[in-house]
C-alpha cells in the first residue's frame, strides 16, 4: 500500500506461546466456526495481539494484522489503484485479501482509525458477510474461514475515540486484563528466559505500579514491559537499571513522578 499503516502478514505456523487466562480460546474458536466478528477489549500490552496470533496459528488461518492510527482510511484496508510499470493496476488491501482468502483480519486499536473505516466493516459484521469494493465494482462475499477481529483499550480512549454502540453491538466481545500474578510469572519467565524465582519480584512491582494508574501515571506497566525488564536481567544487566529502563522510563517523562516510582522499586527490591 502507501506506507500509511503498519501491517503484518503471517501464515499458518507453530502457535506462538500463549497461556489462557479464562475461556477466551473457546470463545474465539466458536466465533470463528460460526463466522462471527470479535472485539478484544483491554489495556495495552496485556496479550491481545499475541492471543490473536496464537489462535490464528491454532486454527491454521493466515493472519493479516493492521496497526490502526489516525490517518488509516478505508482505502488502506480495501485497496487502491497504483501506478506500476507505466500501468494503473488495482492492489487489494489487507482486509480485501483476508475476505478473498478466508483469512483472519485483525485491526489493532481500531478506534484510532478514521470514521470511514467502521462504515466499511458493517457489511462484514452481519449475516451478509460482504465487502463492497466501490472502486472495482465488486461485492465480495467472505470466503469460508474469514474472521474479523478488532481490539481497543477502553480505559485509555477518551469520549471522542470510542466505538459507537451501533458498531460495538455487531461484535462478540471478550475483556482482557493483565494476567493474574502466578500466570504472569510463567509468561514472563517463558518469554525472557529468566527463572521464575527472580521474575516474582518483577511481577509484584508491576502490580504496585498498576495500582497507581490514574494517579501518578496514565497507564499501568504492561506485561510486555515486564518481559523486557526480565530479558535485560537474564542477559546480565543489574536489576535496578533494567527496571528503570523497561518499567519506569516508559511510564512517565515527569522527573518527580519517576523519582517516586524508583522509590517503589527500592521498596520492592531493597
Amino acid at each position: 500500500m502507501d506506507g500509511s499503516m503498519s501491517q503484518t502478514v503471517t501464515g499458518a505456523v507453530d502457535a506462538p506461546f500463549y497461556l489462557p487466562q479464562d475461556d477466551e480460546c473457546a470463545v474465539f474458536s466458536a466465533a470463528h466456526a460460526n463466522g462471527l466478528p470479535l472485539i478484544l477489549k483491554g489495556p495495552t500490552g496485556c496479550g491481545k495481539t499475541r492471543f490473536v496470533a496464537h489462535m490464528a496459528a491454532k486454527l491454521g488461518r493466515k493472519l493479516y494484522t493492521v496497526a490502526c492510527h489516525d490517518d488509516l482510511a478505508a482505502a488502506d484496508l480495501i485497496g487502491r489503484y497504483l501506478l506500476k510499470g507505466g500501468e494503473t493496476v488495482w492492489v487489494d488491501g489487507p482486509l480485501t485479501r483476508a475476505v478473498r482468502e478466508g483469512a483472519i483480519c485483525y485491526l489493532d486499536e481500531v478506534v484510532e482509525a478514521r470514521k470511514d473505516v467502521t462504515v466499511v466493516l458493517h457489511p462484514l459484521t452481519d449475516d451478509r458477510r460482504i465487502l463492497p469494493v466501490d472502486r472495482t465494482g465488486e461485492e465480495l462475499e467472505a470466503a469460508p474461514g474469514f474472521m474479523l477481529v478488532a481490539s481497543y483499550n477502553p480505559g485509555y480512549q477518551n469520549i471522542l475515540k470510542t466505538l459507537k454502540p451501533s458498531t460495538r453491538q455487531r461484535f462478540l466481545s471478550v475483556e482482557f486484563d493483565f494476567p493474574k500474578p502466578d500466570l504472569e510469572v510463567r509468561v514472563v519467565a517463558q518469554e525472557s528466559g529468566l527463572d521464575e524465582g527472580r521474575v516474582h519480584s518483577l511481577v509484584r512491582l508491576a502490580g504496585k505500579l498498576r495500582a497507581l494508574k490514574g494517579q501518578d501515571i496514565e497507564e499501568g506497566v504492561s506485561t510486555r514491559l515486564v518481559v523486557y525488564a526480565a530479558t535485560l536481567i537474564a542477559q546480565g544487566m543489574g536489576v535496578e537499571r533494567a527496571v528503570q529502563a523497561a518499567m519506569i522510563e516508559p511510564l512517565s517523562d515527569d522527573e518527580d513522578v519517576k523519582r517516586g516510582l524508583l522509590d517503589l522499586v527500592t521498596a520492592v527490591f531493597g
